[in-house]
């Protein structure tokens, strides 16, 4: 007792020389009685959990780690507590449920809350753990200490980003029936999710249950609705939505630049550009600045029109906003301008794209493999390397495919085997028609 009030008294005014002499005493058990003991000093019980485990990784034991997560999550340090949560499974190598079992075993202890148990859910889904993070539910929900609506909500939306729309309303019927009140958010899953399954009449039904229901929807339910209908090409009814947005919310929600953006892509997807035009101007009348992707989508809508004069104007204009073109607006231009036959035009948006140090993407590599001299296929696949961006089979494939007959059989080889190194190969259409007929050519000739 005397060893562990000293440990602690000297932790508080930071003697760090005193802790180190006297480390060999210091136990797996004292580290996590001092890691709880300083509940209200999180940053210094961080300190300290860091320090022991620079000095003598050993006592980082399960028992510790848990210790400094409860203290973490009651501080509502969480983005602290979901890291060491994150290392310990994917580090460590410990179970979803094993974790969960030490949190448990030392929840008293370290005079804890069930927020806890909700971090826990959320940090498998960072790690992918989607399994895990079902599993952890389950079990708490037999033992009778239920996670909270906001950790079902977020394993609900781990679903749909992982596109397990399937499992969701698996998931979301077991949630109901359950007994849990759903709120806002889970509203706003449940219409993402239909949306996503093209459900748009059943997105409206629960639109209009939250509406009854009490709750009131916010700018991400209206947002979902109106980018689902726009997906959808049902224009009428995103411009309704938006129209209504202010009426519907009782005054609360009026369209944002997310509103704006999604039917100006809507509109630019179906061809009326004018229209989308409008609506850019009508978002700044009302004080909302177009951002990036208000400016990108316009871009790609006027070139897929074949106004590429407007196009490169809007990007002259954003420039002159203060606004960077990022890759999407390059890639934009650079594609439509290679459609017109225009190398030139598009070698110096390249350049430009280059000089500004924009980063590029496997939409850029597809665009430069279609639009370069075919004969240049070898060094510009070095080139994407270089640039960090590894092509991938459909860039590779691509490649294959448009190279000109002017390269010769031995280069198209090196290249294959060079890509397969790199870990990429072509699809199986392009490898039956264009590399093994040159390969049993080459086997042939030896």
């Amino acid at each position: 007792m005397l060893f562990f009030r000293a440990i602690c008294f000297n932790l508080k005014q930071r003697r760090w020389s005193f802790l180190e002499k006297n480390l060999p005493s210091l136990t797996n058990a004292i580290a996590s009685r001092v890691l709880c003991e300083f509940q209200n000093s999180p940053q210094l019980a961080l300190e300290f959990y860091n320090w022991v485990g620079d000095k003598k990784s050993v006592l980082h034991s399960l028992e510790s780690s848990c210790s400094v997560i409860h203290v973490l999550v009651n501080s509502r340090r969480y983005d602290d507590a979901l890291s060491l949560m994150g290392n310990l499974m994917t580090v460590n190598g410990l179970s979803p449920l094993e974790v969960l079992e030490a949190l448990n075993n030392s929840y008293g202890i370290c005079e804890s809350s069930p927020a806890v148990f909700d971090a826990l859910v959320r940090a498998c889904t960072q790690i992918g753990a989607t399994v895990g993070a079902y599993e952890v539910i389950m079990k708490l929900q037999i033992e009778g200490c239920c996670v909270t609506i906001h950790a079902w909500n977020n394993f609900l939306s781990h679903l749909i980003k992982v596109n397990e729309i399937h499992r969701f309303w698996m998931v979301y019927k077991k949630m109901v029936s359950y007994g849990y009140m759903e709120n806002v958010n889970t509203f706003n899953l449940v219409v993402h999710a239909l949306c996503k399954d093209c459900k748009l009449q059943e997105a409206m039904s629960v639109f209009y249950r939250i509406l009854k229901s009490g709750i009131w929807p916010n700018a991400v339910t209206f947002n979902m609705m109106v980018d689902g209908a726009c997906k959808m090409g049902d224009m009428d009814l995103a411009l309704m939505l938006v129209r209504k947005m202010e009426i519907m919310s009782a005054g609360s929600i009026k369209p944002n630049s997310v509103t704006y953006n999604s039917l100006i892509d809507g509109f630019c997807k179906i061809g009326r550009i004018a229209v989308a035009e409008e609506l850019r101007n009508e978002m700044m009348k009302i004080d909302i600045e177009p951002n990036v992707r208000t400016y990108a989508t316009m871009i790609e809508g006027y070139s897929r029109a074949g106004f590429l004069e407007e196009a490169l104007r809007l990007c002259d204009e954003m420039v002159e906003r203060g606004l960077l073109p990022n890759s999407v607006v390059y890639n934009s231009i650079m594609h439509w301008l290679y459609k017109e036959g225009d190398v030139d035009g598009a070698s110096l948006v390249f350049t430009d794209m280059s000089d500004k140090q924009i980063p590029l993407d496997k939409f850029t590599c597809s665009i430069l493999t279609r639009g370069f001299c075919r004969n240049e296929a070898k060094e510009l696949m070095m080139m994407m390397v270089l640039w960090g961006v590894l092509p991938d089979n459909i860039t590779y494939s691509t490649l294959l495919t448009n190279i000109d007959k002017s390269c010769s059989a031995e280069e198209v080889i090196e290249l294959h085997y060079y890509m397969v190194l790199k870990g990429v190969v072509p699809d199986k259409i392009t490898y039956e028609d264009i590399v093994s007929p040159l390969l049993q050519e080459e086997s042939a000739t030896n």
